[in-house]
């Protein structure tokens, strides 16, 4: 399931990580990285705060679409 759909306070283990050549790095530069885990801090209208690699990281939620759970 994408990072979107996730249970804010849950930790989840990165499966896969969709989109383009560019956003895989981007996402990947950030700490996303297949293996690795997430947790949602909050939930604002579909934008996320997220702890992942010990550090807090904001993403959109495009870009926490392209993150499979």
């Amino acid at each position: 399931m994408p990072l979107t759909l996730a249970k804010q306070g849950e930790l989840n283990t990165i499966k896969k990580i969709g989109g383009k050549e560019e956003t895989k790095k981007f996402l990947e530069n950030l700490g996303f990285i297949i293996g690795g885990s997430v947790i949602i801090i909050s939930a604002i209208g579909g934008n996320l705060i997220v702890n992942v690699k010990d550090s807090r990281v904001a993403i959109g939620k495009d870009m926490a679409s392209k993150i499979i759970v």
